[in-house]
This record gives C-alpha cells, sequence and structure tokens, in this order.
C-alpha cells in the first residue's frame, strides 16, 4: 500500500469547487446547482454549527431524504470539523433514538418530512442541544430552519485535521445481529476511497452525470454517489423515491451518464414498459452493489437495455467500495470483480491463514479504506481485524485472475448433515425459474439434520405454480441435501432502505404473516 491521503474533505472540496466553479455539482430536471453554489451553501453550515458552539469532533446527526441539503448539511458538519451521523430513513424511533445516544450526537438535521420521526424519539435524546429542520414543517418550535440557519454571520471555522485519525463519518451497520455498530470513517478513508472509485468506475469529471436513487445515507451512495462526485468534479442527480417511470424521466431531462443499483431495483426495472427504454439512451453503464446480483436479472436486463452491469462490492467498515468488474476489461459473471486502485484482497480461513487460490474462505480487506474501528467497541474492532486485514463476514474465493467471487454472509451459510451449503447458489438456481420474481433462502433449525434449507419465494404476477413445483424443479437441479425442505410462497420480501433483502427478518418470523402457501414442505 502506497497511497495515503493527505488532504482532508473540506480542503479536497474547496479545490474542486474552484476548479470546476460554474460546473454543475447537483441536477434536478429545471434547475442545475454549480459547485461554487454547494461549496458556499456547505460554508454557510459550517458557520452556522459553529454558532451553535459545535467543535472539533462532535457527532451531528443527519436524517434527510436524497436532496440537494443531505450534501450541504454532510459537507457543512465535516468542514466545522464534527463528524456526520447519518441516520437510515427505515429505522422505528427506538432505534433511531439508540443510534444517536451510542454516538453521542449534540446536534441533529432532519429533513420536514421526517418530522413525526423526529418528535417519537426526541425526548430519549436529553442532551442533544439543537435540531435543524429542512423545510417549514418542525417536531419543536424550538427547531431552526435550514434557510435562516444558513444566513448566519459566525465566521467559518478552519479546524486543523489529522486526515489518517480524525473522524469524518460514523455509519452504523445494520445489525444483523445483536445492536448495529459504528464504523468510524476517517478523512484518509473516504477521500482515498473516492479517488480509487474515480479509477475504478473511469468516471469523467466535467461530463458524467450519476442518477442517485440509492439513499444517500447508505454507505454506497455516500461515497460513490455524493462524495466521489463533489470531490472530483463529477454531477449527480438525487432522487429520494425509486419509481421506475421517475427514474428513466429523470435520467432523459439530466443526461445521466451512470446509473447506480442494487439487484431488486434492476428486477423492478425489467417490467418498465417499452416506451421508456429510449430514456436511457445516455446511460453508459449500471453500476450494482449491496446485494448478490443473480446471474438471470443480469442477463436479462443487458439483453433488454443494451447497457452493461458491472457488479462490484464492499461493507460499510471499507467505506466501502472494494472491488468491481472493469468498465472496459473482462466482465465475469458471478464475480464482484477486481480489487479497486491501492485495495488489496484476500481470503483467510478461520484461524488467520490466507488461502490459495479457488480455495473458499473469509473475504479480508486491506488498504487506506479500511474503517479506524468500531465506535466505543475496541473488543469488536480487534475481533474483526486479522492484523491490517479487516474481515468483511463474506465466504468467498479468487481465481486465478484475481476475480473475487462471494458464494455467500458467513452468517447465512447452513450446514446439513455435516455439509456445507451455500444459500446463494439456491437463489440463483431459483431467479432461473420462468415463474419466480424473489427468492431469498435462508436455514433453520433441525434435530435430525442440524439445519435445513427454507426457501422464501414471490412469483411473477399472473403465475400459479405451487411450492410443490419449486421443490421439483430444485431437486432436478440440485444435490439432495441442498434442496429447500420447505417453499414458503409469499407476496413479498422485507427490504432495507437500500433494497437488500433483510434475511434476519426471515429467520426471526419463520413464516410471514401474509401471503405464505406452504404446501410441499416436509
Amino acid at each position: 500500500m502506497t497511497f495515503s491521503a493527505t488532504v482532508s474533505i473540506p480542503e479536497m472540496m474547496r479545490n474542486t469547487a474552484q476548479q470546476f466553479s460554474e460546473q454543475p455539482a447537483i441536477l434536478f430536471a429545471d434547475n442545475v446547482i454549480t459547485f461554487a453554489e454547494v461549496n458556499a451553501r456547505s460554508d454557510a453550515v459550517a458557520a452556522a454549527l459553529a454558532e451553535q458552539g459545535v467543535t472539533k469532533g462532535d457527532r451531528i446527526a443527519l436524517y434527510c431524504i436524497n436532496a440537494a441539503e443531505f450534501a450541504y448539511a454532510y459537507a457543512g458538519i465535516v468542514k466545522a470539523g464534527a463528524v456526520v451521523v447519518p441516520v437510515n430513513l427505515l429505522l422505528k424511533p427506538r432505534e433511531i433514538a439508540y443510534v444517536l445516544k451510542d454516538a453521542g450526537v449534540s446536534g441533529l438535521i432532519y429533513h420536514q418530512l421526517m418530522e413525526e420521526g423526529v418528535t417519537a424519539f426526541r425526548s430519549e435524546l436529553p442532551d442533544l442541544r439543537f435540531a435543524v429542520c429542512i423545510g417549514e414543517s418542525r417536531s419543536s418550535g424550538d427547531d431552526l430552519l435550514f434557510a435562516d440557519f444558513m444566513q448566519s454571520s459566525a465566521p467559518l471555522p478552519k479546524p486543523e485535521f489529522d486526515t489518517l485519525n480524525d473522524l469524518a463519518a460514523i455509519l452504523y451497520t445494520s445489525g444483523t445481529t445483536g445492536y448495529p455498530k459504528g464504523a468510524m470513517l476517517t478523512h484518509s478513508n473516504l477521500v482515498s476511497n473516492t479517488t480509487s472509485v474515480l479509477a475504478a468506475l473511469q468516471l469523467k469529471p466535467g461530463e458524467d452525470r450519476l442518477l442517485v436513487v440509492l439513499p444517500m445515507f447508505h454507505s454506497f451512495a455516500a461515497t460513490v454517489g455524493t462524495l466521489t462526485p463533489l470531490l472530483h468534479g463529477v454531477s449527480f442527480a438525487p432522487l429520494p423515491k425509486f419509481d421506475p417511470v421517475a427514474v428513466s424521466e429523470v435520467i432523459a431531462s439530466v443526461g445521466a451518464t451512470v446509473f447506480l443499483g442494487v439487484p431488486s431495483m434492476y428486477n423492478v426495472l425489467l417490467r418498465l414498459p417499452d416506451e421508456h427504454l429510449k430514456r436511457w439512451a445516455t446511460i453508459r453503464y449500471c453500476v450494482s452493489g449491496g446485494a448478490a446480483m443473480p446471474a438471470a436479472i443480469m442477463q436479462q436486463f443487458e439483453a433488454r437495455y443494451g447497457v452493461p452491469i458491472c457488479e462490484g462490492d464492499g461493507p460499510t467498515e471499507c467505506s466501502p467500495v472494494t472491488c468491481v468488474n472493469p468498465i472496459d476489461g473482462i466482465r465475469k459473471p458471478a464475480s464482484v470483480g477486481l480489487p479497486i486502485p491501492n485495495v488489496d484482497m484476500e481470503i483467510y480461513d478461520d484461524e488467520g491463514a490466507q488461502l490459495g487460490i479457488d480455495k473458499i474462505g473469509e473475504i479480508c480487506v486491506r488498504g487506506p479504506n479500511v474503517m479506524k474501528g468500531y465506535w466505543k467497541l475496541p473488543e469488536a474492532t480487534a475481533e474483526s481485524f486479522f492484523g491490517e486485514w479487516v474481515r468483511t463476514g463474506d465466504l468467498g474465493y479468487k481465481d486465478g485472475d484475481g476475480y473475487i467471487y462471494i458464494v455467500d454472509r458467513k452468517k447465512d451459510m447452513i450446514i446439513v448433515n455435516g455439509m456445507n451449503v451455500y444459500p446463494r447458489m439456491l437463489e440463483e438456481l431459483l431467479y432461473t425459474h420462468p415463474a419466480i420474481l424473489e427468492a431469498a433462502v435462508v436455514g433453520e433449525p433441525s434435530d435430525l439434520h442440524g439445519e435445513v434449507p427454507v426457501a422464501y419465494v414471490v412469483l411473477k404476477e399472473g403465475e400459479s405454480i405451487s411450492a410443490a413445483d419449486v421443490r421439483t424443479f430444485c431437486r432436478e437441479n440440485l444435490g439432495r441435501h441442498e434442496v429447500p425442505r420447505k417453499v414458503l410462497l409469499t407476496t413479498a420480501l422485507p427490504k432495507n432502505a437500500a433494497g437488500k433483502i433483510l434475511k434476519r427478518e426471515l429467520r426471526k418470523s419463520g413464516e410471514l404473516e401474509r401471503g405464505i402457501d406452504s404446501r410441499g414442505s416436509e
């Protein structure tokens, strides 16, 4: 590793704003906001925060939809020397209260659409010194209005940064087991990752335009869709809600060249009426991350849209991008690609020994993008590292060309009669069935077998196959120990804000409350 980001986020942003001052930074169908304007407005936020007594190292929560104000607030918080704590919009008030108390936030900037949630959790935050509302509908009459907040006459703070150690953001993981953990990301982590992303995706400053409908509080959209553009002169168009028709209209209206999505979005886009496809003419390529991309969905999308999908990956703990299939090189189906510049990836066993080519083990990452650790959790931090290599929790292997393949989440692996069963392999097969829209496989405890696979399946509209039909299809294509013992047909699968299927919810429920047909189970 030779790369070290010695430039802070504020310095990088100001340099970019000077170089691309009149270029569009944030795009809307009827308006553009230049880099100079974003820089000035985020400076105003920083000054206003300083006037509220915010100093270096303070944590400030950001609870906001995809909007230009998200970018102003995020950058302004960091420019004030504080640490931004983005809030997942789908969390329940008690979950948000836990995150904000754990982070010890002293201030909150929220969008008016989140007013109800703020009202529900703010009594749990006695140490909250101030709150700022983006819009007019406030949770409390004492809350400041963002428009007024930015009119502060206070001087702009100019904190000194130790880029390798000073935090810029604390991003809380989804908490698949126990409580969520806050990944501490430094200025160096984020600047280095945006620089690597720019190179790996071959983004063109001053030319490329990203459509960002993934939630900006999520690490993928925060780094790839927001910070990378703001720090490197690339434009982006924020869209607060995923709707296939709206996405297509915005792509056409702003001339978007890159679409960032997750597999569930590409699956929905396959059902978009033909007349909307022409609106995608300006798209150079799409990027998929956040969850495994079923090969069947990728093939169908590329055939219909004529646009390549470059699958990549990376956990929050890595800022988050670690790898992606080459934009103009060989794309390998089922692979998440090659490590991005300045990032190393290797496969390790449970004892911390590096494994060879094509050997399945835990994917580990080393580089300047790797987090400083988990907030206030030294033991969890120590457990998540093999030396300087962070353990991702993903099982996978590396081929002879250096491409990384994710087999499954380590915690998702099912052991049937002592044999490993990887849910992703079963899901890949289920997605090839012409009647199946979505599928997820989880393990269920079994006194006889240790664990058995259980498949949750959503059928395409108009299809009426039975669970027994699905099991027959699996028996024809899988080993006996891999065939799901239960197939549960349901109307929908639980997902997080980024569109990733929440297997923990399936395990927790055992059986979804509505729309279940478990015929054919044993």
